[in-house]
């Protein structure tokens, strides 16, 4: 069984303040909680107490959580993990604000995954009753939920292997270098019906690419430039669309330089969806498909 989905992503910020207006008012999240240097906040459509954690202290990654079925599974995966041979320790309840006990677990490019199966329930901003479709008031982009996350690696066919083998993720889409050397470049990998859960570029250890939001069209990516604009949001890329993954996408950056995404459009995955491949001379075309331009600061632009 694999692992049902990303839960939350803990971004390190050198400001909490400017990061806080960053993701509350431009990117529209709710704040759930704040105190002791960290701040929780959650999309308008999610269930649980909060998907982003901002942690104060420099820029970067300092976890990503997945949301496990069971305390069976955890127990399984713990299992699974040392056999890989990674690093991996218990975390308890009270570790983090209102996440409950799980595995934290050191990755072969040395990341930190942290995997729970329990959150505390705060519910949807429209409920479950009766539902309207969108919130009345708004604020920025009203981001409605966390997407996905992409970090870097020596190695990516290391880290996609502990993914499968682990935690039962597959391959959506992969970059090698040519059809005959087929050394894997990059690899995009789902454990649910989304098109990619994570993705692995490469590029040095224990780095962050990306954290991207999901939002319901393209209008609302026309939207969320409009906002960016207004707030003085430095873009790097976009309105534009993927190749890989077929997403419509825009990336800009946190004040921290935390690289950030709002995508939509990806298609449907399921357990028999074969992988697509792509070859390192088509990177261009499978990145940004419409410009089919490919700058170099995308993969060394980390965190």
């Amino acid at each position: 069984m694999p692992v049902m989905r990303l839960g939350y992503a803990r971004l390190r910020v050198e400001d909490l303040e400017a990061a806080k207006r960053h993701y509350a008012e431009t990117l529209g999240m709710r704040v759930t909680a704040e105190g002791g240097g960290r701040i929780q906040l959650k999309g308008w459509d999610e269930f649980d107490h909060h998907s982003v954690q901002l942690e104060e202290g420099g820029a970067g990654l300092a976890g990503l959580g997945y949301k496990c079925q069971s305390a069976d599974d955890l127990a399984l995966y713990e299992d699974r993990a040392r056999a890989f041979g990674v690093t991996v320790e218990r975390m308890s309840k009270g570790d983090h604000v209102a996440v409950g006990d799980g595995l934290r677990v050191t990755l072969p490019s040395e990341q930190t995954i942290e995997l729970y199966c329990e959150m505390e329930y705060v519910g949807t901003d429209v409920g479950l009753l009766n539902p309207e479709i969108r919130p009345r008031h708004t604020r920025g982009v009203d981001v409605p939920r966390l997407d996905h996350a992409a970090i870097t690696a020596p190695e990516p066919a290391d880290v996609e292997r502990f993914f499968c083998e682990v935690l039962g993720f597959r391959a959506s889409e992969r970059l090698v270098s040519d059809p005959g050397e087929a050394k894997l470049l990059a690899s995009w990998l789902y454990c649910g019906q989304t098109m990619h859960d994570i993705a692995v570029l490469p590029g040095p250890p224990g780095k962050l690419s990306h954290i991207a939001f999901w939002v319901e069209d393209w209008h609302a990516i026309l939207n969320a430039g409009d906002i960016f604009a207004m707030d003085g949001t430095p873009v790097e890329v976009g309105p534009s669309r993927h190749g890989i993954g077929r997403a419509l996408t825009s990336y800009f950056f946190d004040p921290s330089g935390n690289r950030n995404e709002v995508q939509t459009g990806s298609y449907r995955t399921y357990a028999d969806t074969p992988t697509v491949t792509w070859t390192a001379d088509q990177l261009a075309k499978g990145v940004f498909y419409i410009q089919r331009e490919f700058s170099e600061g995308f993969l060394t632009g980390v965190t």
